[in-house]
């Protein structure tokens, strides 16, 4: 009877991330041979494999969204209203592709998101030109995601790693990041801070942004069954955000409760993930 509620619960979540096709594309990334951009002790594996991107994801756009420009491109281009199934499945496609296939598959993956951002362009509410392809906004994107993801994984990882690690996921995901068109991007945690930092004047909470966390926070679209599950990951996503982020998107800080039952239930849906996820023993063998 476990081991039934166990399948049924991971294949409910692996259908949700990865698609109807994800068996598939999961069977190609791993199972194809060929040479990588990342070996198999490399920490973007250990990171990008773990329950806590669940976490991650979560916070990493909410505070992406903070940036105006890049938030009007996905909120006038990317459908994440009306195909966020869609939108989610394709993010972590690219991620997988990129962190765990072949280096000419992970090549193709960032040619193809290249091509589409060099389409998209367009004005902001107030007025502000944008364009996907710009790299100062690709590399806000990309600094919003690898801090959230590596704030997650230091919490909630399986296996945290210690702060020489963590750089070197930094480094590892300034490889993609350079691929996508990102220039200079951080390699250590200390240069990501800066990177951060140096973004904070350019930030402010306009109204797709406020839309965004209402969506993502409020509205998800899931079966109410699934919503309180998915709510204790959006408040642990919450409580990963910087103070000055959850300050600008009107997320106040509960220092009782957040302690006492969101960072608990954070560990307890992370975990339950992970026994639900175990990946199959030729993706196992890979990733290890």
């Amino acid at each position: 009877m476990l081991a039934d509620v166990r399948a049924q619960l991971g294949r409910a979540l692996f259908h949700r991330v990865a698609g109807p096709n994800g068996p598939v594309t999961r069977a190609r990334i791993h199972g194809t041979p060929g040479p990588r951009w990342f070996g198999p002790d490399r920490p973007i594996r250990v990171v990008h494999g773990d329950a806590s991107m669940f976490i991650g994801g979560i916070g990493a756009l909410l505070l992406q969204s903070l940036h105006p420009r890049a938030m009007a491109a996905v909120a006038a281009h990317s459908g994440y209203r009306g195909d966020p199934w869609g939108r989610l499945q394709r993010t972590s496609t690219f991620l997988a592709v990129t962190t765990y296939g072949t280096a000419e598959d992970a090549q193709g993956a960032v040619d193809h998101v290249r091509a589409i951002h060099e389409r998209i362009r367009g004005t902001t509410s107030d007025g502000l030109d944008y364009h996907a392809a710009d790299p100062h906004l690709l590399g806000w994107v990309h600094a919003a995601e690898t801090d959230s993801f590596l704030r997650a994984h230091a919490r909630y990882g399986a296996r945290p790693l210690d702060g020489a690690g963590y750089d070197a996921y930094v480094a590892d995901t300034a490889r993609v990041a350079e691929a996508l068109g990102v220039i200079d991007p951080p390699r250590d945690r200390r240069a990501l801070a800066e990177r951060l930092a140096a973004y904070r004047p350019e930030l402010r909470a306009a109204s797709d942004a406020r839309a965004a966390a209402r969506f993502l926070l409020l509205r998800p679209p899931l079966p109410l069954a699934a919503r309180p599950f998915y709510a204790g990951l959006a408040a642990n996503g919450v409580a990963l955000l910087p103070s000055w982020a959850r300050t600008m998107l009107w997320l106040p800080r509960l220092p009782v409760v957040e302690d006492v039952t969101v960072r608990p239930a954070g560990h307890v849906l992370t975990r339950t993930i992970r026994w639900a996820m175990s990946p199959p023993p030729y993706a196992r063998a890979v990733i290890e």
